[in-house]
């Protein structure tokens, strides 16, 4: 009866040893990254990093978040000052930065505009028009005294005179949305706060157009490629592109980690082929074949926070940024390593 009891225990612990290792040969087969081209660096804020934008310095550049969050560099973001405005809200929520040369915006809730012409030595709060629809979301410098600024419901506004009046390009509002996106050429792409449908404009339309999403999944996160195609971030870790040779307007939906329960948040192009994708729980993927194939960088999976944005100012600078004030910055090619 003993030995019987015990060649049971043996062969209950190989099946469990054996199914153990089959989840793992199934969900995790994702390649990793030869060389991790980060930088990581910690800001000393517990705030939510938002966005990043460099002046006409290349050297000089500011990252907004939560808490009126505000840093200044001028190496380039190796090293970082925190700047702290006089504003009436102090809490509040800076949600975009932009600069055209010397000249800058700041946009945040509650209502929030800020403007500098000489590089943010010194910002100027700029009055909204209480009847504006939602609070300003991001904003886009254009050039001398002119800015694009949406709002967190779709309202599109646009200046030409340094913020002194608004014109809107698209004043009707198609509810409250989680992020908006903007392409090289103007376009834009919202994704509903729900993540149950997407909405697209382009420069000359009198209003938005609205898409259901194309699958069960809620949306996550929408942008443009390099070549001006949308692509899809999906919750479980799942991405898409749009194919205009497709009868459905899209590719296959596809998860490059099967891990990823932790989902994906935002994708930026590198160069034509070479895209990177960030996410929670310090997640960071990369392709360098237009997105056929994925690798991760794991050097970066200890750090403590997900990574929300994720932006390239050219080929050789980029960042990523994310909660409790951390900041990855580019420094090399991982695929020339």
């Amino acid at each position: 009866m003993v030995c019987s009891r015990t060649i049971v225990r043996f062969w209950q612990r190989i099946v469990m040893l054996l199914a153990a290792a089959l989840i793992c040969t199934s969900c995790s087969t994702i390649g990793s990254l030869s060389y991790n081209p980060w930088q990581v660096i910690y800001l000393p804020t517990s705030a939510n990093l938002q966005d990043i934008a460099f002046t006409g310095n290349p050297q000089h550049g500011w990252v907004v978040g939560s808490e009126a969050t505000l840093f200044e560099t001028s190496d380039g973001g190796t090293n970082w000052k925190q700047i702290v405005l006089d504003i009436d809200e102090p809490r509040s929520r800076f949600s975009s930065v932009s600069f055209s040369g010397s000249e800058g915006w700041i946009v945040g809730q509650p209502a929030v505009l800020l403007r500098t012409e000489d590089e943010g030595k010194s910002w100027t709060r700029i009055a909204l028009n209480s009847q504006l629809p939602g609070s300003p979301s991001t904003i886009a410098a254009l050039g001398p005294n002119s800015a694009e600024m949406t709002t967190d419901v779709g309202a599109i506004y646009r200046t030409s005179d340094g913020g002194k009046s608004w014109k809107g390009v698209v004043q009707d509002s198609f509810g409250v949305v989680r992020n908006i996106n903007r392409s090289q050429d103007g376009q834009y792409v919202a994704v509903s706060s729900r993540g149950n449908f997407y909405s697209v404009w382009k420069p000359g339309q009198e209003a938005w157009e609205p898409s259901n999403r194309n699958s069960s999944r809620r949306l996550q996160n929408m942008g443009f490629t390099k070549d001006g195609r949308l692509w899809m971030l999906a919750r479980g870790g799942q991405i898409q592109f749009e194919d205009p040779e497709s009868a459905e307007g899209w590719g296959e939906p596809f998860f490059p980690d099967r891990q990823a329960s932790w989902g994906l948040l935002d994708m930026a192009y590198r160069t034509e082929n070479e895209i990177w994708v960030a996410g929670g729980g310090g997640n960071l993927l990369a392709s360098f074949d237009g997105g056929k194939t994925w690798q991760k960088d794991r050097e970066v999976e200890d750090v403590p926070a997900n990574f929300y944005k994720i932006v390239f100012m050219g080929p050789d600078r980029g960042f990523a940024i994310g909660a409790n004030g951390t900041l990855l910055k580019y420094q090399g090619s991982a695929e020339a390593a």
